[in-house]
C-alpha cells in the first residue's frame, strides 16, 4: 500500500492529486486557483500578445493544494501519509522565469515585483513573434537541423524567443536574471531545496521542445548560432545547462523546508519535471499507435514512437524529441493554440454570461452537420501546427441575417475538429501510426457533442481518458516509477491508468458532410495561412449555401 502525488500547475490554477499506486485510485485532490490578475493570468490591455503568471501564485498553490490533497487523502480507510513515496509535477510549456543567482525568480524580489517582464513568461504569451520568425530565419540558413525537429518553424511560444525579446525590451530585467528556468523545473527544483541554477536537473521535455536541445548537436545551440541572434545570448548559454534528463531520472529529493511546509517524509523522490499534456499523455496511456489529445484552454496532441526507429522530420509538427514522454522513445507533440478559450471567447466574452454554455451546446447538438452553413477557422490565438504562425487570427464566414448563436457555437466546434484533423493527417502522412484517440481533460469528459463531432470530423473513434486528472495522473505514475513500486512505465501504466466505457465512432452520414465541409476549411487554411498564395476563394460562401440547403 504505497501512494505518490501528482501536482499539475494548468493555465488558470494547480491541483493536486494522491493516488494509490497499485491500481491508480484517487484518494485526494485539491484544485487551487491563481489570485493574481485575470483568472491567473497577469495581462497587458496595450498588447494582447502578452501572458504572463505570478511565480508567488505557483508558490501558494503549490502549498495549499498538496494540503488540500492530502487532508481529503486522510479520511480514507488505508492512506497513511507516511507512505507517499514519491512526487511527480507538470506544469504549462514553454513557461520560462528569470531567477537570480539563488535561483529565486526576479518576481518575487520587491524591486521587480510589479515588472511584468520579471514574471512567469506563460506558455500563452505571443510577446515574441518578431523574435521566433528571426530565429526560424538564421537556422534555416546556418543551422537547419534545430529547427527541422520541431517542424521547421520556431513559435513565439517558447523559450529562445521570449528571452530574445526580454532582451530587446527590458534588458534591465535580462542583466538582472542570472539564469531563465523553465516552470516544470522549478516547481521540482523548489522542492528539493536547490538554490543554484545551474544545480537543477532540466527534463527533455521542455529542452527538446522549446529550447532546441539535442544529444545530436550537444545539447543547447551553440555559442555561434546564439551569438548571431545576441552577444548576450551566448553568455547566457553558459549559465543554463549541459544536459537534460528523462523521465527515468529523479530531479532530486524532497527537502526538509518543504516537507515540513507540505506534511510529507524528507528525501522522498521527486520527478523530473514535464509539461502537463506530455504527463497527461502518460496518465491516458500513450503507447505506439494511440495518440493522446488533451483538450483544454488549448489542445494538445502527444504520440510516441520506439526509440530503435527512425522517425522522419515532420514539417509543421512542435516537435520529436528523444525521451520527452516516455522513456526509450520518440516523444512527438502537437496542438492548437485555442480550442476551450475559444468558446470562452464567444460565450463569455461576446455574449457576456457563462451560463449559457450549458444551452448552446443542447441546441448546437439539435443542427445538423451542414446545417448552418457556417465555417470557422480556429486560430483566435494563432495557429500552433501545422502552419505555426502565432500572426493567424479566427475567421467566421456564412453569417447571414438569420444565423444564431447556437449554429455560431456549433461552428466553432466543428472549427476546432477540423484543426484537429489537419495535425492528424500531416503525423499520418510521414508514416506515424495512429490506430486510436484518447482524449482527456474536463472538454472530452463533459461535452459529449464536441466529442462526436470530433469523430465524425476525424474519421477517428475517440475514447476519454478514465481520471479526470489525467496530467496529475501522470505525474503520480512517473513518481510511482521512480519509487521502485513499478518496474517501469508501461507497468505502472496498466496497473494505474485507464479508460472511460464511453466511446464516440465515427457516424458515416455525418463523415460525409464534414468532408464536404473540411475541403472547404482547408482552401480556407491553405490561403490565409499562405500555403497557396493564388487560391480563388470566390466559390467559398457559394458551397457552402449549397451544403446548407441540402442539410437544412
Amino acid at each position: 500500500m504505497s501512494f505518490t502525488l501528482g501536482i499539475d500547475y494548468g493555465t488558470n490554477s494547480v491541483r493536486a492529486l494522491i493516488v494509490r499506486c497499485s491500481d491508480g485510485a484517487e484518494f485526494g485532490v485539491a484544485v487551487v486557483d491563481y489570485p493574481s490578475g485575470k483568472q491567473g493570468v497577469l495581462l497587458d490591455p496595450k498588447d494582447h500578445h502578452l501572458a504572463r503568471q505570478n511565480p508567488a501564485d505557483h508558490l501558494y498553490g503549490l502549498e495549499k493544494s498538496v494540503r488540500g490533497a492530502l487532508a481529503q487523502a486522510k479520511k480514507k480507510k488505508g492512506f497513511d501519509v507516511g507512505k507517499v513515496v514519491g512526487i511527480g509535477v507538470d506544469t504549462t510549456g514553454s513557461s520560462p522565469i528569470p531567477v537570480d543567482k539563488e535561483n529565486v525568480p526576479l518576481a518575487l524580489r520587491a524591486r521587480w515585483r510589479r515588472n511584468l517582464n520579471a514574471q512567469c513568461w506563460l506558455w500563452k504569451d505571443h510577446t515574441a513573434h518578431r523574435e521566433a520568425a528571426e530565429i526560424t530565419r538564421l537556422a534555416a540558413e546556418i543551422r537547419p537541423q534545430y529547427i527541422a525537429k520541431c517542424g521547421n518553424t520556431y513559435s513565439s511560444e517558447w523559450f529562445w524567443s521570449k528571452i530574445l525579446h526580454c532582451l530587446r525590451v527590458d534588458p534591465d530585467v535580462f542583466l538582472a536574471a542570472h539564469s531563465w528556468v523553465e516552470l516544470a523545473d522549478w516547481i521540482p527544483s523548489v522542492l528539493a531545496g536547490i538554490t543554484n541554477p545551474l544545480e537543477i536537473r532540466r527534463g527533455v521535455c521542455c529542452a527538446g521542445h522549446k529550447a532546441l536541445y539535442a544529444d545530436d548537436w550537444g545539447g543547447l545551440p551553440d555559442r555561434e548560432f546564439l551569438a548571431c541572434l545576441d552577444p548576450a545570448l551566448a553568455d547566457l548559454r553558459d549559465r543554463l545547462y549541459e544536459r537534460a534528463w528523462d523521465a527515468s531520472h529523479a530531479a532530486g529529493a524532497l527537502s526538509p523546508e518543504w516537507a515540513r511546509k507540505l506534511g510529507l517524509k524528507v528525501g522522498i523522490p521527486i520527478a523530473i519535471g514535464e509539461m502537463d499534456v506530455h504527463y497527461g499523455a502518460i496518465g491516458s496511456g500513450v503507447a505506439e499507435g494511440t495518440v493522446v489529445k488533451v483538450i483544454g484552454t488549448s489542445s494538445c496532441d502527444c504520440a510516441v514512437v520506439s526509440a530503435e526507429k527512425t522517425v522522419p522530420d515532420i514539417p509543421g509538427i512542435c516537435g520529436i524529441v528523444k525521451g520527452a514522454i516516455l522513456p526509450g522513445h520518440y516523444g512527438i507533440e502537437a496542438g492548437q493554440s485555442a480550442v476551450g478559450d475559444i468558446f470562452k471567447w464567444y460565450v463569455e466574452g461576446v455574449l457576456g454570461d457563462a451560463r449559457l454554455h450549458g444551452p448552446l451546446t443542447k441546441e448546437a447538438a439539435r443542427l445538423k452537420p451542414g446545417q448552418s452553413g457556417l465555417l470557422a477557422l480556429d486560430w483566435n490565438n494563432g495557429n500552433r501546427n501545422v502552419l505555426v504562425d502565432q500572426l493567424l487570427t479566427g475567421l467566421l464566414i456564412g453569417q447571414t441575417l438569420y444565423s444564431t448563436k447556437a449554429e455560431i457555437y456549433r461552428a466553432l466546434i466543428e472549427g476546432t475538429a477540423f484543426g484537429a484533423r489537419a495535425i492528424i493527417e500531416r503525423i499520418r502522412e510521414y508514416g506515424v501510426r495512429i490506430d486510436r484517440v484518447v482524449c482527456a481533460g474536463g472538454i472530452a469528459e463533459k461535452n459529449p457533442l464536441l466529442m462526436q463531432i470530433y469523430a465524425d470530423v476525424t474519421g477517428c473513434t475517440m475514447l476519454v481518458a478514465g481520471s479526470s486528472q489525467a496530467c496529475a495522473l501522470g505525474a503520480a505514475v512517473s513518481a510511482a516509477v521512480l519509487a521502485g513500486v513499478h518496474p517501469d512505465f508501461p507497468a505502472a501504466q496498466k496497473c494505474m491508468t485507464s479508460l472511460k466505457k464511453v466511446s464516440y465512432r465515427p457516424k458515416p452520414a455525418a463523415q460525409k458532410v464534414y468532408g464536404q465541409l473540411y475541403a472547404l476549411y482547408r482552401q480556407l487554411h491553405d490561403s490565409f495561412g499562405g500555403v497557396n498564395r493564388a487560391a480563388d476563394l470566390s466559390g467559398v460562401m457559394k458551397r457552402l449555401l449549397e451544403i446548407k440547403d441540402t442539410h437544412r
